[in-house]
């Protein structure tokens, strides 16, 4: 199998690359990047030994769905070149099976895979609409991307349901979660000790919604000791955004309270920490892995009602669903979870108890027998058109 991936940065598509190519999957894999400026491979240096890392190709930098029409025009012209790169790789021609493993991967693969005869398979991240990958990224994936993929995987019904009009009738469709690096069974209790900490763990970025937290935070908290904590690196061009955010802290009157620590790599050490944890993006999102996480730490969870988080966390039992972008209302949630001991302690055990959580194995099995459907529904489609 070849999985290619346009970027070394440390985001949720590439660690769950990696956590699921080092969980033994029953393949053989080999990965493909596009050139980056990092030294090494980012966050592909991880990887163990025994998975190749190859290199070829042009860099694809970040920011090209915001950008200009001179931007996005460079940007088709790097995608042509990464795919002739692609399709001259000797990992490609011998693959039994192409696996994009973001968007911009697939926009580049599909291009390569479209006269070669080798399984294409898109991992969908991301929802199907402009309002998530850009208008020139829209046009590409229903287009040129999602047309030629032989199979889908989704990370929830929400996002694959967004691409099925997109979808060939016989292209194969899963909803796998990514692999988060979850332990299912092994959720620790809240110590008690000291103020009570809020926190969310993402990448820094406006659409994740830190700055409404912020806001909620301040609204709800602010004449407490309560203390938000929010993780995550500013990849893909939003240190600005990270600067605003120190800034808004401290015009709330909260930057004493709010920790910004960077990027974590002991996520279950930074979740035991925590009483109560959010998810709360300004538009539906497909499911971050930090939703799993939050479920199998055993932590009380606070979610946007929409998108993939929606599709596991029920209001009251496992955690509390609150109106997408609505500030008061996730202002309310947290005023309430933060003077109710119980209820925490309650949605604690509903989350640790959550059905479906899968462990990075179990995320590779169900990869690997997906995996074969696909190669076999397209040796099977070869066979007819012989016979024909």
């Amino acid at each position: 199998m070849l999985h290619l991936d346009h970027t070394t940065a440390r985001g949720g598509a590439e660690y769950a690359l990696v956590r699921m190519l080092a969980a033994n999957p029953a393949w053989t894999p080999t990965v493909l990047l596009a050139p980056t400026d990092d030294r090494g491979n980012g966050v592909y240096d991880e990887l163990p030994a025994r998975v190749p890392v190859r290199v070829a190709g042009v860099r694809q930098p970040a920011g090209v769905s915001a950008g200009g029409a001179l931007r996005q025009a460079t940007a088709l012209a790097r995608l042509v070149a990464q795919s002739l790169a692609t399709r001259l790789q000797p990992a490609f021609r011998t693959a039994d099976l192409v696996d994009a493993n973001t968007a911009r991967a697939a926009a580049y693969g599909a291009l390569a895979a479209r006269t070669s005869g080798v399984p294409f398979v898109v991992h969908l991240r991301d929802m199907t609409t402009p309002e998530a990958i850009g208008r020139a990224g829209y046009a590409l994936m229903t287009r040129e991307v999602l047309p030629r993929a032989d199979g889908v995987i989704a990370n929830s019904r929400a996002t694959l349901e967004s691409s099925r009009p997109f979808l060939r009738r016989d292209a194969r469709t899963a909803v796998i979660p990514s692999a988060a690096g979850l332990h299912p069974g092994s959720a620790s209790t809240p110590t008690g000790d000291g103020p009570l900490t809020i926190g969310m763990l993402a990448r820094i970025d406006p659409w994740k919604g830190q700055g409404q937290l912020l806001h909620a935070f301040a609204r709800a908290l602010g004449d407490s000791d309560a203390r938000l904590v929010l993780p995550g690196d500013a990849p893909f061009g939003h240190e600005a955004y990270a600067r605003y955010l120190r800034a808004l802290a401290a015009d709330l009157g909260v930057a004493d309270r709010v920790e910004f620590p960077g990027h974590v790599s002991d996520i279950a050490g930074t979740l035991a920490g925590w009483d109560v944890a959010v998810q709360a993006s300004v538009r539906p999102e497909p499911l971050g892995q930090n939703v799993l996480q939050y479920l199998a730490a055993g932590r009380a969870v606070v979610v946007a009602g929409e998108g993939g988080p929606a599709e596991w966390v029920t209001d009251g039992v496992n955690g509390l669903v609150v109106a997408p972008r609505d500030i008061d209302a996730l202002a309310a949630a947290l005023g309430r979870l933060a003077v109710d001991d119980a209820l925490r302690a309650r949605l604690a055990a509903g989350a640790a108890a959550t059905p479906g959580l899968l462990d990075d194995e179990a995320v590779a099995a169900a990869h690997a027998e997906f995996y074969a459907e696909v190669v076999a529904a397209r040796a099977g489609t070869a066979s007819t058109d012989a016979a024909d």
